[in-house]
């Protein structure tokens, strides 16, 4: 399946307006996906320049350097656009339609899209709201025929007329009217990209946004809750509810992400995806996917009663080893092997998936995922639950001792990223133990945490589930984002 995008900008839509019109298009996608309210940041101008900026190009005001509608003194070749990072640095292919002068032209300090693939500019015959309308309809026609036959990965399409219309009429009828209508054309292009013969084959997402409101009179550039009060309506890929908060700057990056790219580290980005496919998901083993941290913990108590769980769930053999001589004097190696001996034993007579770990293997299999699997305990335990789980459900695997170090170190989790040619920072990892997830995040791995017998709280860039029952491509898209 090709991954594409559209991104749809209309300029200075109010979505307290917005909320009170039938707009049938934008509320489809709202339907599919969701539509929610977008703050405007403190330290940004209600503008459209410094808005549109900081939604194309990722990053605030601050570094992109575009504070108002002359965009002279920006950095927009330290942080460009979306459309020219793909196609200059990626290979893509991407396109922009737009008449607002800045965003195309080498005027006024812009051009904001300094090199798309390919580009649609049609400047208004005047700054009126018919001259707005009449060149809106011209860049949906020429975005639609670009569109319906054209094989862009990432497209971006500007409508201006709401905005020209408040500003000249207010946020009355005339203005609700060119909201309408701009929904019309929104309707136009989602037409386009359902038309192409390869639609089947095609995975979108299509992003629609404003960049400020109005205040009554039509004017903005001011701090009150109507100029400040953006939206952003998204559906695509791993899509669901809205985020508890979303930003400008997470269009960018979640253009980048829905085609498969994860931001390079260099890119210094403000924004974070909403929904992301990981590029491979690395799991645990023990207390994950199969029943074991039990057969663990009842192995290491026979030996020592009193043990803590937290200095030897999620832990190696070896370490535990050592946890258990400061509470008894035992040599440490003879209780190792003692350990291991036992544990082994109990995995290959009394181990079973637990719920959900199976239909996730297959869900990664279908979608084409890579599964390595990630564990502190040794090879031939490894070795006993593959045979369980099925050895050919996993690209790789590491278990203790294979790497430098074992968890909590990132060690297991940068080897099993390396072995499968993936950065870490887009990888996955699913884990039960603290231990495990202090690995995983040492690594730069996403995480999702189904605790097992300690709790694990939510935290950036991990969330938190009960266990792996009913988990979707939904939650392997929004987990730990």
């Amino acid at each position: 399946m090709q991954s594409r995008v559209l991104v749809v900008g209309i300029d200075g839509v109010r979505l307290d307006v917005l909320r009170r019109l039938p707009t049938p298009h934008l509320d489809a996608l709202a339907a599919d996906g969701f539509l929610t309210p977008v703050e405007v940041d403190a330290d940004t101008p209600t503008m459209s320049g410094p808005c549109w900026a900081t939604i194309v190009t990722g990053v605030t005001a601050a570094k992109h350097g575009v504070w108002s509608n002359d965009f002279t003194g920006h950095r927009l070749d330290v942080f460009p656009d979306f459309a020219t990072r793909l196609a200059g640095q990626d290979g893509r292919r991407t396109f922009v339609a737009a008449g607002w002068r800045p965003l195309m032209q080498a005027r006024d300090g812009g051009p904001l899209f300094r090199a798309p693939s390919r580009s649609v500019f049609i400047e208004p015959a005047a700054d009126t709201p018919e001259a707005w309308e009449r060149c809106d309809e011209q860049i949906t026609d020429a975005a639609v025929a670009v569109l319906t036959v054209d094989d862009m990965d990432a497209s971006f399409v500007y409508l201006g007329a709401p905005d020209e219309t408040a500003h000249f009429l207010g946020c009355g009828e005339a203005y609700e009217a060119a909201v309408r209508q701009a929904d019309r054309r929104l309707g136009r292009l989602l037409a386009a990209i359902r038309s192409r013969p390869s639609y089947a084959d095609e995975r979108w997402t299509v992003l629609v946004v404003t960049d400020h409101g109005h205040v009554d009179a039509g004017g903005h550039g001011g701090r009150t809750p109507q100029e400040r009060t953006a939206w952003l309506a998204a559906t695509g890929p791993g899509i669901g509810a809205a985020p508890p908060e979303v930003r400008h700057v997470d269009v960018a990056a979640q253009v980048c992400a829905a085609l498969g790219r994860h931001p390079d580290r260099h890119w210094t980005l403000d924004g974070r995806p909403f929904a992301a496919a990981p590029h491979a998901v690395l799991l645990d083993m023990d207390g994950t996917l199969v029943d074991t941290e039990a057969l663990w913990l009842r192995t290491v108590r026979e030996t020592v009663p009193e043990a803590d769980v937290t200095h030897v769930l999620g832990r190696s053999v070896s370490d535990t080893a050592a946890h258990l001589h400061t509470l008894t004097g035992d040599d440490p190696r003879k209780l190792a092997a003692d350990l291991e001996a036992r544990f082994l034993a109990a995995v290959r007579q009394e181990a079973t998936p637990l719920p959900g770990a199976l239909e996730l293997l297959d869900l990664l299999r279908e979608l084409n995922i890579p599964a390595a699997l990630v564990s502190a305990s040794s090879r031939p335990v490894m070795d006993a639950v593959l045979g369980i789980l099925g050895p050919d459900r996993f690209r790789t695997t590491i278990a203790e001792g294979e790497t430098p170090r074992t968890k909590p170190a990132a060690d297991p989790y940068l080897a099993a990223a390396r072995s499968l040619g993936v950065d870490p920072a887009a990888c996955l990892a699913v884990e039960d133990s603290p231990t495990g997830v202090t690995a995983a995040e040492a690594a730069g791995c996403r995480v999702l945490a189904v605790p097992s017998y300690a709790p694990v709280a939510p935290a950036p860039r991990r969330t938190v589930l009960p266990d792996l029952k009913g988990i979707g491509p939904h939650e392997l898209w929004t987990a730990g984002l």
